[in-house]
């Protein structure tokens, strides 16, 4: 019999957070207690929150269900390791959907991992690779753990950055968020040296270091940290505003649409409008337009139309290419064989 009252409640709580209904006499049995004493430690799980429902029948059932809040999970080493290298795998990219939230469960996790499956986590890690990658530069996944951390414990940040002309400076901050734009990360912070607000991109940024000094936050001039890195990003660059339709729904587009390039406008006809103002080249804009699936026509600007108008003859040619050298191939095969054939007709007697 199982006397350690702690250990077999996280014992309990770890079968009963598999997704099915167990019968009291198999969770005692499990437990090697009494179902009385089954009774009573379901019990205790519900004072401290765990939503226990029990059924009724001659061997009795318990499931765990959804609450109103979360409680803490209990997971096998299994289970934190898959977990783990799932969210690290996620977060070396700027994946659009993998946002702040995402980064700071996996600081939660890798905080209280034992060493043990800390080190099989990085080992997995290192030896294996991603078959495909987003198309902005990775960061390092021990980076936004430690950015993730600071920003939510109010704990001012230093670090190395490296800036657009390649000049490295060192930066004390207040943390304030961390913003995915679907290619990249950010951190939107104040840097206290030059007592003024700034926006940091992650993949330059190196040898993190929370210092243990907290702050009080301090309120954002733009309201929310997508807004002000957008207004920050715009500033800095050269922006355009460009104009699409589409002939599918809005909702049909808006699912493989990012977010960051904002809403669509339904039309009467059944298709929409997308109206954007962007720092992206007009060469990737064209790209990712074309990389939707549906079909649609910029109105403008110019500069985007002629652009897209060159990547389709080019991929025409590209195509067409490819079938130009197949007819050609098969025109060199059968004038080889007519000559072949004429060759030996005239060798016959």
């Amino acid at each position: 019999m199982t006397t350690d009252t702690p250990a077999r409640l996280l014992q309990l709580l770890s079968l009963l957070q598999t997704p099915r209904e167990w019968p009291g006499g198999e969770l005692a049995e499990r437990l090697r207690v009494s179902r009385r004493t089954v009774r009573r430690d379901i019990d205790r799980l519900r004072e401290l929150g765990y939503p226990v429902q029990a059924t009724k029948g001659a061997d009795g059932g318990y499931r765990l269900v959804a609450g109103k809040a979360m409680p803490p999970l209990v997971l096998d080493d299994e289970e934190a390791v898959a977990i783990a290298v799932g969210l690290r795998a996620g977060a070396g990219h700027a994946i659009e959907g993998m946002d702040e939230a995402s980064v700071r469960a996996l600081a939660k996790l890798e905080q209280v991992l034992p060493t043990r499956l800390r080190h099989r986590v990085s080992t997995l890690q290192a030896a294996t690779t991603p078959l495909t990658s987003g198309d902005g530069a990775s960061v390092a996944t021990e980076t936004l753990t430690v950015m993730a951390s600071a920003v939510a414990g109010y704990e001012r940040l230093r670090f190395a950055y490296r800036a657009g002309d390649g000049a490295v400076s060192r930066r004390l901050t207040e943390p304030y968020r961390l913003v995915s734009t679907g290619r990249r990360w950010y951190l939107v912070a104040y840097d206290l040296d030059r007592a003024d607000w700034r926006t940091f991109r992650v993949d330059r940024v190196s040898e993190p270091f929370a210092t243990g000094a907290r702050f009080t936050p301090r309120e954002l001039p733009a309201g929310s940290a997508a807004e002000y890195l957008r207004q920050s990003v715009y500033q800095r660059q050269e922006t355009y505003t460009f104009t699409v339709t589409f002939t599918d729904p809005a909702e049909a587009v808006a699912a493989r649409l990012p977010a960051w390039l904002g809403p669509l406008e339904p039309l009467d006809t059944g298709g929409c409008r997308l109206r954007a103002t962007v720092g992206d080249k007009v060469e990737w804009l064209a790209v990712r337009l074309a990389m939707l699936g549906y079909e649609f026509t910029v109105l403008e600007p110019d500069e985007l139309v002629q652009c897209v108008r060159r990547l389709g003859a080019r991929l025409t040619r590209a195509g067409g290419g490819a079938a130009e050298q197949r007819e050609g191939r098969a025109a060199q095969r059968d004038g080889g064989a007519a000559v072949l054939s004429s060759g030996l007709t005239e060798e016959v007697p």
